[in-house]
């Protein structure tokens, strides 16, 4: 579920979301757009909130020397400097929003949080022996996938972590909580689904909602797509919408897209895409039994409606990764049953599985 370009342009800049610059989100809050290279995202929000001599950002960015030079740049043309962050507040542990926190936190002494559930993340990060294969490679195998599986297995085993870019916190985020940033109090509520881990900042004073990648105005967060799954990710995901839903309908400031009036209106129309992809789902559950990579390749994939087969190897495996998401939680409402198969984990209707 995605919206046309058009729909892309942010009201703050006038132009493209993605488009440079340090622009006027709302009075003392910046909306930072930095680059992601050969990510389809092509871009993340940083927003860099004034305080009475400082700055406080939500998210870091991904840390990279053409993220830094930007980031310096836009700070300047908003009258700041590296060295004014006092703080990050993180969203989430993806690289794209908390890497570049941790190298500024090197340079100036920044304040660096995050969500306690993105320690587990941290923790395979760090503990992961040299060599050994990446968590994802099983969940693909089960999801009955073994080609997409090696070919994650085969790229991933040729990577190597800097580990200087994914230092711990300095605080962790522990359930819903007040914080104060200069005269604004942000409400830093825990929206698992995303990831574990994973906050938004809602400053209802200010009709401000920091969403990160919980609400996006123009695509949907993948699902289940974590190295340490949550059991029911969906699930997660689903009721922290509807608790974000709960306060009072906000100025959206998403990670990725552009500033968007309403969070009610986005979030309703997430929670019916899901419903919708649910249905589709269970729809394509075989009388015999079928794997979340079966599921996956009946179901179309972004606005474009591609299939499966078309998607690259990354898309495929979110892709089939959200499926599993989907079905998983259609088995824990009673919809579905599922066992184990010669392909991998297996879903059929209620009564239809064979012993």
């Amino acid at each position: 579920m995605s919206t046309p370009t058009h729909a892309s342009i942010s009201p703050d800049s006038g132009t493209h979301w993605t488009e440079p610059g340090a622009w006027p989100a709302a009075p003392g809050v910046h909306r930072i757009p930095l680059p992601l290279p050969n990510d389809g995202l092509r871009a993340v929000n940083v927003y860099a909130v004034e305080t009475a001599d400082r700055l406080t950002l939500i998210d870091g960015g991904w840390a990279l020397e053409s993220s830094r030079s930007l980031l310096e740049r836009s700070l300047k043309e908003a009258g700041f400097a590296i060295a004014d962050i006092e703080r990050f507040l993180v969203t989430h542990v993806h690289r794209d929003h908390y890497t570049q926190a941790v190298t500024v936190r090197r340079e100036v002494g920044a304040h660096v949080s995050l969500g306690l559930g993105d320690r587990p993340t941290l923790d395979l990060v760090h503990r992961r022996p040299l060599g050994d294969e990446e968590p994802h490679v099983q969940l693909l195998r089960d999801a009955g996938a073994p080609d997409l599986a090696q070919s994650w297995s085969d790229f991933s085993r040729r990577q190597t972590v800097d580990l200087s870019l994914w230092g711990y916190p300095d605080a962790w985020l522990e359930d819903d909580h007040a914080i104060e940033v200069g005269e604004r109090t942000l409400d830093a509520v825990s929206t698992p689904g995303h990831t574990q881990g994973h906050y938004v900042f809602a400053d209802t004073a200010g009709g401000l909602l920091f969403a990160g990648d919980h609400v996006l105005p123009t695509i949907t967060p993948s699902i289940g797509f974590e190295p340490v799954p949550a059991p029911l990710a969906l699930g997660d995901f689903l009721a922290s919408l509807t608790k974000v839903r709960g306060l009072p309908d906000l100025r959206l400031l998403p990670a990725h897209g552009p500033v968007a009036p309403s969070s009610y209106a986005r979030i309703d129309e997430l929670l019916v895409h899901h419903d919708v992809r649910l249905g589709l789902c269970l729809a394509g559950v075989s009388v015999g039994g079928s794997t979340a990579r079966d599921v996956a390749a009946e179901l179309p994939w972004t606005r474009h409606e591609h299939r499966l087969a078309e998607l690259d190897v990354f898309n495929a495996a979110l892709a089939i990764l959200e499926t599993r998401a989907h079905l998983e939680l259609l088995v824990s409402r009673g919809e579905l049953t599922r066992g184990r198969g010669p392909d991998g984990v297996v879903y059929a209707l209620l009564g239809q599985l064979s012993p």
